[in-house]
């Protein structure tokens, strides 16, 4: 049996998030093991392509996260609720120390120290969660409004951002701020987290009978967003001076995000009127930090190095529904360990939170559930 804290999870968001575990997963396996003659197929174009959607899901749904400890914290003196959002910014930063120190201890003597300063997903979430605790200072739709501003400029300067002469600062620093192909930086991925604030802020204001129509609208946003920026970056002219679609352009975070709201629809249909019971989608979800820690070390770590870029397509996709089956195996270790099943005391709950979305969900635990 699930622990408490698993069964009161809310089912769509954790199959949303499961699925993006999953194309991570096939996306790092083509990509640590194709042989280079392979990696011009349609099949290596579609792994990344679709491989390249997880990290804005992730981004996204740890915005939700934060805005709902935010959400719960709205009670607190201002200089209380930037705080509490700064010590769980502090925690997704030790995460990611923690996380850059393994990588390079379990590689050694073939790592070198600068290995210790790469900007990863992890790194891209303590940043941005830091740089927008401020917005802990509002409350309903005036959070939404400025943390959707907030993902706006983030994607908007990103271009700007890169025309800039910026090979003075520092690499440990610049890595942060300046788009690049090799690391995660606040500009533009820092995006996907602030319009995942504004969805988390708004969660409180729906009530249980406007959940489906809620979704319905995400859809079709995400629709209007996939659509307008497939048309903005097809125009002849920018204006932006230097500006790259798959490096810096605006116009692909509102494609991802477009996807992002889409998936989302799609998830919570699935998980609320087509779907029941257990799910193994939901269950890689509950510890994708888990599931992301581990395959970056089997995939990319010194485990399978003789089988490095040297595999063919049939053969990848073996290895990624093998890679697959292990996380979710260390999923249901984990979600089923003995220790899990202490008790967990309950948390306070919002007034305002629904109760109950039908057919399947129960909301009352929301905030208290996704941390």
């Amino acid at each position: 049996m699930h622990s408490s804290r698993t069964s009161n999870r809310i089912p769509f968001l954790d199959w949303l998030r499961g699925l993006a575990a999953f194309t991570m997963l096939q996306g790092h396996t083509f990509d640590s093991f194709l042989r280079p003659e392979s990696r011009k197929g349609a099949v290596f174009i579609f792994s990344q392509f679709f491989g390249g959607q997880a990290p804005a899901v992730f981004l996204f749904l740890t915005g939700v996260t934060y805005a709902l400890g935010m959400n719960r914290r709205e009670q607190l003196p201002p200089w209380e609720r930037v705080t509490g959002a700064l010590k769980r910014a502090r925690y997704l930063f030790l995460l990611a120390i923690l996380f850059r120190l393994q990588t390079w201890a379990f590689s050694w003597p073939r790592s070198h120290w600068t290995d210790l300063l790469k900007v990863d997903i992890l790194n891209n979430m303590g940043a941005t969660a830091a740089l927008l605790a401020m917005v802990a200072l509002w409350s309903g739709m005036q959070r939404v409004k400025i943390a959707a501003g907030a993902g706006v400029a983030l994607a908007a300067l990103a271009p700007l951002v890169s025309s800039l002469d910026t090979h003075a600062i520092p690499m440990a620093i610049r890595s942060y701020f300046v788009p690049s192909y090799d690391f995660f930086s606040v500009l533009p991925w820092g995006a996907f987290l602030a319009f995942g604030v504004a969805a988390g802020s708004l969660i409180p204001m729906v009530e249980s009978y406007q959940w489906s129509r809620v979704m319905q609208w995400a859809a079709l946003l995400g629709f209007g967003l996939v659509l307008g920026g497939q048309y903005f970056s097809n125009l002849p002219f920018s204006i932006y001076p230097q500006s790259e679609f798959w490096l810096n352009s605006p116009a692909l975070v509102a494609c991802k995000l477009g996807v992002t709201l889409l998936l989302a629809a799609g998830a919570f249909l699935w998980t609320g009127f087509l779907s029941a019971g257990w799910s193994w989608m939901r269950q890689l979800g509950t510890t994708s930090l888990a599931v992301y820690w581990v395959h970056i070390e089997l995939v990319y770590g010194r485990w399978f190095i003789a089988y490095k870029a040297s595999l063919s397509v049939w053969q990848c996709l073996l290895a990624g529904a093998v890679l697959a089956v292990a996380m979710l195996g260390l999923s249901l270790a984990i979600t089923r360990a003995p220790w899990r099943k202490r008790r967990i005391a309950p948390q306070p709950e919002l007034p305002a939170q629904p109760e109950a979305l039908e057919p399947a969900y129960s909301y009352r635990s929301f905030s208290a559930s996704q941390r």
